[in-house]
């Protein structure tokens, strides 16, 4: 494993990374910025394989962490017999179908910020970060639960799924748009909470900063080698050039 410097506990950084030196910064949403404690978004995976595919099923079974809505609804038509022609060919309906629910019932979302979150996004905004979000949402649905968490006016960009369906695509179209504004030598930082996020980011050939706000533990997270690995943005804070 490359030199890392252990700071504290659930802290560790990389020999000579500077987290907080970043031009840009693309956070991963759900596990990472917040957590959706209510299950709007889950029931509109089933309100759309049921009205698209007439399919009483659930994506009970398939992962979801460090996946891409579309990915979910892939794996769950998969497991149901059917081939990727007709998955393909049903997707358009079903994203349509997903938002919409989506929508329709966004007053009853109720996304909780991960630790010190809003403290974070608000110091890194207001020192001129470019923020952005890079999510396996589709776009509507991530962009929902950042309004419904009062951080949506501080994020510029998104890159979400569909029709991207890969999180490395995600994570490359996220960068990609961030040096749109800013220039192609800016550098971006990728923020997440799984190993898939690290995987991703590396494809995408940003470093990455993982939190361990998901499911994932510190000790799974720091195993997968990023860029550096904090228990939460409560100790991001703690170790930022930003705040002195």
């Amino acid at each position: 494993m490359p030199e890392l410097l252990a700071l504290a506990a659930n802290v560790f950084i990389r020999s000579g990374f500077l987290w907080d030196s970043a031009d840009a910064y693309l956070f991963d949403i759900d596990g990472t910025l917040l957590n959706s404690r209510d299950p709007v978004h889950y029931f509109a995976f089933h309100s759309a394989l049921r009205k698209v595919f007439g399919l009483e099923v659930k994506i009970d079974g398939v992962p979801v962490h460090g996946n891409t809505d579309i990915g979910i609804l892939r794996a769950v038509l998969r497991r149901e017999g059917l081939e990727d022609r007709a998955i393909d060919a049903g997707l358009p309906q079903m994203i349509q179908e997903m938002c919409a629910e989506v929508q329709h019932n966004s007053s009853r979302m109720r996304p909780e910020l991960c630790p010190s979150m809003q403290e974070l996004v608000s110091l890194l905004h207001a020192r001129g970060r470019l923020l952005g979000a890079a999510s396996g949402n589709l776009e509507p649905v991530g962009w929902l639960k950042l309004e419904r968490a009062g951080l949506r006016h501080m994020f510029s960009l998104g890159a979400f799924s569909f029709p991207l369906e890969r999180r490395a695509d995600i994570f490359m179209h996220g960068v990609e748009l961030a040096r749109q504004r800013l220039g192609p030598q800016a550098s971006v930082y990728i923020v997440g909470d799984t190993p898939a996020d690290i995987k991703a980011a590396r494809e995408a050939g940003a470093p990455v900063i993982a939190v361990a706000t998901g499911i994932y533990q510190f000790e799974e997270l720091l195993e997968c080698q990023p860029a550096a690995c904090f228990g939460c943005g409560t100790d991001m804070l703690q170790h930022c050039q930003l705040s002195s």
